[in-house]
């Protein structure tokens, strides 16, 4: 750990530190551990009350969905109950390296049961549809809709600069459960602009060190 980057927030399996509060500061790319961050306070706050119907898998197991063969991931995804879910919603990286960490782009893979295919949401054209149809064949399995299950690009805002795909993901998340969970009417497209987004930044800033000093107060 560099000096000075100390912890700024446990919260349940997630663990940020001042470095990763940083990337919210400014124009950066957004890594999994705010993406991480963001879909566990997702799952256990905001829409706690849908835990038997949704999903939220992480980055890292995402990642390690993606570069695993399928024969391994059994053990893995057995415990996750997917089968039972009605929704479940992945972070893609386009990053398809097991040597190395990193990528330069995120997007959003949704499964909705009652339609019995996955929805991705890419803020950038196309450019992770090959990787999360490929994701979306592994998880049929343990899904249990059939040997292959359909992937379609879905129609979402686009960003106006080359950082901000993260903070789609994060955004596309949570107004894609208020309309599968709570029946708003209000569409994706219509809810992420990049308005919307460049305001994230700044209230997840705002929650991450509001619950940080939260956790200090207890301690």
């Amino acid at each position: 750990m560099a000096d000075g980057d100390e912890i700024a927030l446990s919260f349940h399996d997630s663990l940020l530190r001042l470095s990763d509060l940083r990337l919210l500061e400014g124009p950066r790319w957004l890594n999994d551990k705010i993406i991480g961050f963001a879909f566990e306070y997702l799952e256990r706050e905001q829409f706690c009350d849908f835990s038997d119907d949704v999903c939220f898998i992480s980055p890292e197991v995402t990642q390690f969905i993606k570069l695993s063969p399928a024969s391994d991931l059994g053990i893995f995804l057995e415990p996750l109950n997917l089968h039972n879910k009605k929704f479940i919603f992945l972070a893609v990286n386009d990053n398809e390296s097991c040597d190395s960490v990193g990528g330069s782009h995120w997007s959003l893979l949704v499964f909705d049961r009652n339609k019995g295919q996955f929805g991705h949401y890419d803020s950038a054209g196309h450019g992770n549809s090959r990787i999360a149809s490929s994701l979306s064949n592994k998880l049929s399995t343990f899904i249990k809709v059939g040997p292959e299950v359909k992937c379609v690009d879905m129609d979402c805002s686009q960003q106006q600069n080359s950082y901000d795909c993260g903070l789609f993901v994060i955004c596309n998340t949570e107004c894609l459960c208020a309309q599968l969970l709570r029946g708003s009417q209000v569409s994706v497209k219509q809810a992420v602009t990049q308005d919307t987004v460049s305001r994230k930044r700044d209230q997840l800033r705002t929650l991450i060190v509001s619950l940080g000093n939260r956790g200090k107060e207890k301690s």
